[in-house]
Formats: C-alpha cells, sequence, structure tokens
C-alpha cells in the first residue's frame, strides 16, 4: 500500500509509482533516460498559440484537485495506472501543499486539467484530460502550456514528465539520463519555491517566447 509519507519518498528519489492493473500491484519506476521540458526550451505549435491568444478558457488553480484527478484516470485507453489508495494519498499531498491540479474552465464546466506533485523548485506532472465534446478542444495544451511558463516565471528549475509520448513531444520534451535527471532534482529540492497563485496571462508569458 502506498500512503502520503511514501509518495514523498519515491519521488524524492528520483522515482515515481505506477499501478500495474493486470498483475495487480504497484511498480516503482526510474526510467534511464528521463523526460522534462527544458524552462527555456519550450515549444508552443504556431496554431495552438493563436487559439490562446483567444483565452477561450479561465485558467485556475487548485480550484478542483479532486476533479482533475478523477478525470485524468476515468476511460483512459491504456487502462488505469493509479490504484485507490494512490488517489488518496495523492488527495493527502494536495492537502499537504505537495500535489497541485490546473485546471481550465469554459462556461464554469471544468474541461480540462493536470496534476502532478511540487518538490521545492521541481514539479512532477503526473497527468493530463481534455473534454472537447464539453468545449475542451485543445484545454489540456493550453493548461501544460500555462503550467510551464508560470512555474518558469516562479523560479522553477525542473519540469518532470517521465516519458516522452506523442502527446507531450510537441511541447519540446527531451531527454536527459537518469543521473543527470538525479543532480537536477537533487538542487531543485534544495531551492524553496512557492506555488504560484494565479496562472494569468501576464504571468504565462514570462521569458518564453512561442514558437513554430
Amino acid at each position: 500500500m502506498i500512503d502520503a509519507d511514501l509518495l514523498l519518498r519515491i519521488y524524492a528519489a528520483g522515482c515515481f509509482p505506477m499501478w500495474d492493473e493486470a498483475n495487480a500491484e504497484t511498480g516503482i519506476f526510474r526510467p534511464d533516460p528521463r523526460a522534462i521540458i527544458e524552462f527555456d526550451g519550450l515549444h508552443v505549435p504556431r496554431r495552438l498559440a493563436k487559439r490562446m491568444r483567444a483565452a477561450p478558457f479561465r485558467i485556475t488553480t487548485n480550484e478542483a484537485f479532486e476533479e482533475v484527478l478523477d478525470a485524468c484516470h476515468e476511460d483512459r485507453d491504456d487502462g488505469c495506472w493509479c490504484s485507490p489508495d494512490m488517489e488518496i494519498a495523492y488527495l493527502e499531498l494536495h492537502e499537504r501543499g505537495f500535489a497541485h491540479s490546473i485546471e481550465a474552465w469554459r462556461d464554469d464546466r471544468l474541461v480540462g486539467g493536470l496534476y502532478g506533485v511540487q518538490l521545492g523548485a521541481a514539479f512532477m506532472a503526473e497527468s493530463k484530460f481534455s473534454r472537447p465534446g464539453a468545449g475542451g478542444t485543445d484545454a489540456s495544451k493550453i493548461v501544460l502550456v500555462n503550467t510551464v511558463r508560470s512555474l518558469a516565471a516562479a523560479g522553477f528549475s525542473l519540469f518532470d514528465v517521465q516519458f516522452r509520448n506523442d502527446h507531450i513531444d510537441r511541447f519540446g520534451v527531451v531527454e536527459i539520463d537518469a543521473e543527470d535527471y538525479e543532480q537536477r532534482l537533487e538542487r531543485a529540492l534544495a531551492t524553496p519555491r512557492d506555488w504560484p497563485l494565479a496562472f494569468d496571462a501576464g504571468a504565462a508569458r514570462v521569458g518564453i517566447d512561442d514558437q513554430g
């Protein structure tokens, strides 16, 4: 069973948990190489940048953590990788200020978001979701870009996305070896950072340019 304190130790060690639904057990992963987004290397496709300028969503943080957590795990094609005890642990981490959500709203309806774990100046993004049928087309992408930009402006130094995949590669994901990752994580753990209170458009544009 994984509880909140164990989750913190797992992330601080440079690993992350994943529920294996087929074998009914939780695995602890330390991928090598590790996928991250460099804060100064964020790539925003032109079409998405144009859509963001129209401000189609209201972006908030920590207003609906449990809803985001549930939405990220429902109806996944690759199965559920978060067990009930892990969900309880993430909820406790949120109550303790270590786990955060970023939400996209349209007409007061939650249409996209992501959540992850913060340790010092590091953010480990866990999962994201969109609800295109509810007007949330591109919502998770816009939330991701806003999150990277806002954390860059807040002085964060590490944005971990675990593995490369087709959904996030377009944003400039790079791979580094596990030793490099753990050195960066160690520095980030020793660098306290406050979580941004708002993810508004002004904060989201600091320091990083849109690219083609």
